[in-house]
């Protein structure tokens, strides 16, 4: 058991943020070393100096009274009476990850500070505002942003308890977070809660965990870093370095060279061998042909990755209803996915019509029942905490009508989406596996 006799805790908003190009461009995809140019340059520099007007993040750190990690720790009452062999407790709460576990317990750490950080709400609101003026270049590169100042605000915390622990004689540890491989998102809810125990500072902004561990607003990230007094240890066991995982340049504590920064001029690129195993089964016998999959994944489908591996997803589907001469409708799915390493669960799920479209209100189902019919559409979630590949095996009554009125045609849809979702992912692994063989 590890007790702490002085305490961090700092709770702050900052002004501004300098989000590294090098990290922004890597977040939106391009290779490294790219240069923006063109309509991609104008849309990064608009996205920047938008959140500079209008962002407001912040972050909050503290540290734990007591952190217990050396020896296999006895589940508490919502876990069983189960044997946790890789568990963290932390001021009492029982966490399960064998990476923090094994870097806590290899680095001899002292303590734990935990953190929590934010782009603020603004930026989302922003992004769905443009995403609802048919604005999806705008969208997509502040979304991009707000994901880049959310790095950014982890970075600046490590490097502000660096400085904070190198004063002490002692060292802070990579951080850790729900989501990352070996700890279950699903722990999220656990570790806000804890971090929201608060001693003498107020929390910068509200924030807000669902049951499946996302974060409202979903740009935020909680993070836990050990801190050890044994800094001999680190110079040791090179996966403990900090600074190989910090972006934060101008540090004056830094001890090794950060391992995304670009290499001098000559020197070659190591030879690297991924070998991923499948999540997908990219022999996967659709309901529907794969044409039409690739014309809905172009057309219709929208994909935005989160620095924590998270997938948020948009799919469009238009239709007609059956009666009423056939009135055109328009309803927007979103689908919130998991990491690869989770094996792509779905998170989230909704349905709602498209914003602006009236549509929907002439389904004979919502003439006779409006409050019913929307109420069972927002309520359906087929598949939620599943798998992505699940989709393959969920039989559904065929039902190909373009309205709502029916459960069979609304699974219907649901599946047509989530298998357009398999389609384009599994052609992206795929394209990804010719370009490193």
């Amino acid at each position: 058991m590890r007790q702490v006799a002085e305490a961090i805790e700092i709770a702050d908003t900052l002004a501004s943020v300098d989000v590294s190009p090098q990290e922004y461009v890597r977040l939106l995809g391009y290779p490294r070393g790219w240069a923006l140019e063109g309509r991609a340059r104008e849309l990064a520099n608009w996205a920047r100096d938008w959140y500079a007007k209008n962002g407001r993040p912040w972050f909050y750190a503290r540290q734990a009274e007591c952190v217990e990690f050396n020896h296999t720790i006895q589940g508490d009452s919502s876990q069983g009476d189960a044997i946790l062999a890789d568990a963290i407790r932390i001021d009492g709460a029982v966490f399960t990850s064998k990476r923090l576990h094994t870097a806590l317990e290899q680095a001899g750490a002292q303590s734990a500070i935990l953190v929590a950080v934010g782009a603020g709400p603004e930026a989302e609101d922003e992004a769905r505002r443009r995403w609802s003026d048919e604005k999806p270049d705008e969208y997509f590169f502040l979304e991009v942003f707000a994901s880049a100042v959310v790095e950014h605000l982890t970075t600046i915390a490590g490097a502000r308890l660096c400085d904070w622990a190198e004063q002490r004689g002692m060292a802070v540890l990579p951080h850790s977070s729900p989501g990352y491989p070996d700890w279950d998102v699903a722990e999220q809810p656990h570790l806000l809660e804890l971090i929201l125990q608060t001693r003498s500072e107020q929390f910068p902004s509200r924030l807000d965990v669902f049951d499946s561990g996302m974060l409202r607003p979903k740009k935020a990230q909680l993070a836990v870093f050990g801190v050890t007094r044994h800094t001999e240890r680190l110079q040791r066991l090179t996966s403990l370095v900090p600074c190989e995982s910090c972006s934060f340049g101008p540090c004056q504590y830094r001890r090794a060279a950060y391992k995304r920064a670009p290499r001098p001029t000559g020197e070659p690129l190591p030879v690297r061998i991924n070998v991923r195993e499948k999540v997908l089964d990219s022999d996967a016998q659709y309901t529907v042909n794969r044409k039409a999959l690739q014309r809905w994944s172009e057309e219709r489908l929208a994909m935005r990755p989160s620095p924590d591996g998270s997938i948020d997803i948009t799919f469009r589907y238009d239709g007609t209803t059956c009666t009423n001469m056939g009135r055109p409708l328009a309803f927007i799915y979103n689908v919130k996915l998991g990491s690869r390493a989770e094996g792509y669960p779905i998170l989230e799920q909704s349905c709602g019509p498209a914003t602006g479209d009236t549509g929907y209100m002439s389904m004979c189902k919502y003439v006779e029942d409006p409050e019913s019919l929307m109420a069972d559409i927002e309520s359906e979630k087929p598949l939620i905490g599943q798998r992505l590949n699940s989709i393959l095996k969920w039989r559904r009554e065929p039902n190909a009508a373009g309205c709502y009125c029916e459960a069979s045609s609304r699974n219907h849809k649901w599946g047509l989406v989530l298998e357009t979702i398999h389609y384009s992912l599994v052609q992206k692994e795929l394209s990804e596996e010719t370009r490193t063989s």
